[in-house]
């Protein structure tokens, strides 16, 4: 039963405000989701920014397009730097994810770093090697796709998606 850890990278030609404005509010994660996943969130938040101890609920339809529950909190907030989100119930036995933001000449650094563990035991290892991988390889590059059409392209940027 192993952690398995996605990291992404993708350079953003816009101001950090901007980017964080737009990647700390819920309601935009449909917006960078595959649109065959189903993506819908349930939650509605009391306030305006994202903070500690916020539960977002959704529904995803990841495989066969039946809808699952998906309920994360947000456990880390560092205005225009850093937030993570933990899966609370949902698809995966383990979801942890840190969106990290740094200004740089031109722009936004934006780092996505995912650890994640499927349930199953040896079977969600096998899962994971036969679709869940692939899956979660093809939603983060469809993320840095529109997130390109959204802010525009960074020269000479290429996809960066690695798992370990």
């Amino acid at each position: 039963m192993a952690v398995h850890t996605l990291q992404t990278i993708q350079k953003i030609p816009v101001p950090l405000a901007e980017a964080w404005n737009f990647f700390s509010s819920p309601e935009n994660l449909k917006v960078i989701t595959p649109n065959h996943l189903g993506f819908k969130v349930l939650s509605q938040s009391p306030r305006q920014k994202m903070y500690a101890g916020q539960i977002i609920e959704y529904t995803v339809k990841p495989l066969l397009n039946v809808p699952m529950y998906w309920m994360t909190e947000i456990t880390h907030v560092q205005d225009q730097q850093f937030f993570v989100d933990e899966q609370r119930f949902g698809p995966y036995k383990m979801w942890h994810h840190q969106h990290h933001f740094t200004a740089i000449e031109g722009g936004v650094e934006m780092i996505d770093l995912v650890h994640y563990k499927i349930p199953l035991g040896w079977l969600g290892d096998i899962a994971n090697t036969a679709f869940v991988k692939s899956q979660l390889q093809n939603i983060f590059s469809f993320r840095f796709k529109k997130v390109e059409e959204l802010f525009g392209v960074w020269p000479g940027q290429t996809n960066v998606v690695l798992f370990k």
